[in-house]
């Protein structure tokens, strides 16, 4: 939908627009607003804490948007021992620090608060409505941000907010406006969730068909179709998790069907002498994907750290063994490296690495289980070999292998079709937002 222009317009006295309706005014929110921060009663004191009443937040809270339920509760001795105060219910609350995109992220109250020090209450006077000004703050989170430095880790203060420009249309239409955005909000997300939705569904749909081919075998179409016998007599696997597998299926420990299962390693001495863009790929858990392959590396070795670290060759299939990413399986197309959270396995000539990389994903919640719980889950080589593989034939590997990937590759066109429009229809909520709150168009008699 085109939306109209106002009649007329001027230049802006504010930094952040180059000009505004004619009819409306501008203020720094000092002018507009009761600003202050909160506070955290000391962690260490329980009497601070357990059975509080008195509802409180923290940072992350402003990602909800509009904030119905408090992070924790304090007691009434931890209010009075910190500086945390209340916020009336409808107030605004922003981000003064946070870790991420939360710095400069802000939220309406649904219910009456306090807060701790990193955030900020913002009291809005008589002259702006709450909900307009959530949504020009909404607006200008970057302009926000950038007046503590950025994506810089600075943090913002009470001074800086004040600081912060606002136009002033009447009351009454502020209020039109913020009941547009309201509703247009409103629907798009609900779109937005409709379609998140449907990603997810096709994601479970994808491992499902995973699941079902790399234990039971190909559909009977789809074997017949490349020349080979459908799997029709099923037998015990002998393995509680798996239950049945094919008659002609072998049931093996993986150390029957490797060449080698070695964890990475990180080169030693000065960092700067082993990294360099477009050197030798070494990969890390941040490296793994929804990609069953794995592409180039976030940081790449020179030749002096490609020399000091273990290398693996083409078609490796990689294993993360330790950390909360533990399981997460990809194989490496070329010769390539991994660091000591990664584990490398060779397949033999009994092992297809493709066939083996999808039966590896679908392992991950057991591998989650075996793993050796300190700090964070440890799957070791010992337990890696034992992992327990259902085997068909290696033609059978082979037609699996590409089957698989015909078909998740098109599951995965279909999820990033889904996430452009996604994409597309959130960047238009953010333009229709800041055309609103600007004046660029006038939504009057469309609300």
């Amino acid at each position: 939908m085109k939306y109209a222009a106002y009649d007329a317009y001027k230049p802006s006295p504010l930094e952040w627009i180059d000009r505004m309706p004619q009819h409306w005014d501008a203020a720094a929110l000092r002018w507009l607003s009761n600003r202050y921060a909160g506070g955290t009663p000391d962690k260490g004191n329980d009497a601070y804490w357990e059975e509080g009443t008195i509802p409180w937040l923290n940072s992350g809270a402003v990602n909800d948007g509009y904030i119905t339920e408090p992070s924790e509760y304090i007691t009434p001795d931890g209010f009075a021992n910190s500086s945390a105060k209340w916020i009336p219910k409808g107030a605004l609350v922003m981000a003064l620090a946070g870790q991420g995109k939360t710095k400069g992220m802000v939220a309406q109250l649904g219910i009456a608060t306090t807060c701790n020090q990193s955030m900020a209450a913002i009291i809005p006077a008589r002259r702006i409505d709450a909900r307009y000004l959530y949504w020009w703050l909404t607006a200008n989170y970057q302009n926000i941000r950038n007046l503590a430095g950025g994506e810089a880790r600075d943090g913002l203060n009470l001074d800086l907010l004040g600081s912060i420009p606002c136009p002033l249309p009447l009351l009454e239409e502020q209020q039109t406006i913020a009941h547009f955005l309201d509703v247009k909000a409103a629907q798009i997300n609900a779109l937005v969730a409709q379609k998140r939705q449907l990603i997810e569904k096709l994601k479970e749909r994808q491992q499902a068909l995973i699941i079902r081919v790399v234990t039971r075998g190909m559909p009977s179409e789809v074997a017949n179709a490349v020349g080979l016998e459908p799997s029709r007599k099923m037998k015990e696997s002998g393995v509680t998790w798996l239950d049945q597998v094919p008659e002609n299926w072998d049931v093996l420990p993986l150390r029957r069907l490797v060449a080698f299962v070695k964890t990475g390693s990180t080169p030693s001495g000065v960092e700067d002498h082993h990294f360099e863009d477009d050197g030798f790929n070494w990969y890390s858990p941040s490296d793994f994907s929804q990609d069953i392959y794995l592409g180039k590396s976030n940081r790449a070795l020179s030749a002096e750290g490609k020399a000091d670290v273990r290398t693996f060759p083409k078609m490796t299939v990689m294993l993360i063994g330790i950390g909360a990413t533990i399981g997460k399986a990809a194989v490496a197309s070329l010769e390539s490296s991994c660091n000591q959270q990664v584990t490398a396995i060779g397949c033999n000539h009994r092992l297809h690495p493709i066939f083996a990389t999808y039966y590896l994903r679908i392992l991950r919640d057991f591998i989650v289980r075996c793993g050796k719980f300190t700090t964070l889950p440890i799957l070791n080589q010992d337990e890696t070999k034992n992992l327990i593989v259902a085997l068909p034939p290696l033609a059978e590997q082979f037609a699996i292998a590409a089957y698989l990937d015909r078909e998740t590759k098109e599951i995965d066109r279909m999820v990033r079709r889904i996430e452009d429009v996604i994409l597309g229809v959130s960047e238009y909520l953010q333009a229709l937002i800041t055309s609103a709150v600007t004046g660029k168009i006038d939504v009057r008699e469309s609300a």
